[in-house]
């Protein structure tokens, strides 16, 4: 799988291919990122601070966008990014490619200098759940600082 850092041009096809996973998993509902009005500028946010926060692009064989993931510094942990917005369109998922982009993620995090990695996710998100907790995340009880308050699933992971 090709991938690459965020662009302005990337923002449009991403949200597309995010609003279309919530819709099917019937989370286009308050409290997610689905009315987020920033999940249509995506790359504003990520590429605003570099040493904090990176957003992976993936692309498939016509180098069209078919996902995401990315991180961004959590203030309620210590050395802590968030793995963020991990998404594929759906003719690509169950290929393998989440791993993939966990892996990738988990990396960048290391490389910025974070020691851990925290997500947020949902019941529903049944797949991305399987991916979590098979690379080893740990379940943790809600954290009072959480903002998106759609997300009943929370986790942490060491990273060596």
């Amino acid at each position: 799988m090709n991938y690459r850092l965020i662009t302005e041009n990337d923002n449009t096809p991403l949200a597309k291919i995010i609003r279309k996973n919530l819709e099917t998993h019937h989370l286009d509902v308050p409290g997610t990122v689905y009315f987020d009005p920033n999940l249509d500028h995506l790359s504003d946010f990520y590429l605003a601070e570099p040493d904090k926060r990176y957003y992976f692009i993936f692309l498939g064989a016509d180098n069209q966008v078919i996902g995401g993931a990315g991180l961004a510094e959590v203030s309620f942990f210590e050395d802590c990014a968030e793995l963020q917005k991990l998404y594929l369109a759906k003719d690509t998922q169950g290929s393998g490619f989440g791993y993939e982009m966990v892996h990738l993620v988990e990396e960048k995090a290391k490389s910025l200098g974070y020691k851990q990695i925290y997500l947020e996710t949902h019941t529903n998100l049944e797949a991305a759940m399987h991916i979590y907790h098979k690379l080893g995340y740990r379940e943790i009880p809600r954290p009072k600082e959480v903002v998106h308050g759609g997300m009943d699933h929370f986790f942490i992971k060491l990273l060596s």
